[in-house]
Parts: C-alpha cells; structure tokens; sequence
C-alpha cells in the first residue's frame, strides 16, 4: 500500500467523520441560536402590539367622549366639560 493510498484511506475513514461531527455541531448551534432570536423576536412583538392596542383603546374611548361632547347640546355641556376635566386619565 502506497503512503498516498494510505492517508487518502486516513483522510476518508477518519478525518471525514470528525470534520462531519464538529459541522454538525456548529449548525446545530447556529440553528439553536436562530430558535432563540426568533422567540425574542416574536416575543418583542407580541408585546408592542398590546401595547398598542391598549393606546388605540384608550384613544377610542377619548374620541367617543368628544362624539358625545360634540352631538351633545344640552345647555349643561360646560359642567359635562369640566367634570371630564377633572376625571383622572387611565
């Protein structure tokens, strides 16, 4: 057996095996650190999109308040005005 035979037989039986697992190991690695920032990610957004309905809620019920303002015309629309003033904000 030639030295050339020799390490390519090497080469094959045992560096591609080792070389195959450390690459499997880095991907599996890389894919768990994807995994990770894709839930951060999804979490992140979860949050700012209760938040903003939340604000939209808050905004919905000001402009309902000022429907009933507008279309109101009582002549105790100042009192109705200044209670709200006073009301405290969510």
């Amino acid at each position: 057996m030639s030295t050339f035979t020799f390490l390519a037989f090497f080469m094959i039986v045992v560096g591609l095996p080792v070389i195959l697992g450390i690459g499997s190991s880095m991907f599996k690695r890389w894919l768990d650190h994807k995994e990770k920032m894709r839930l951060a990610l999804s979490d992140q957004t979860a949050e700012r999109a209760a938040q903003y309905a939340a604000k939209t809620e808050r905004l919905e019920q000001r402009v309902a308040v000022l429907e009933r303002i507008i279309t109101d015309r009582s002549t105790l629309l100042g009192d109705e005005i200044e209670r709200l003033r006073d009301k405290p904000v969510n």
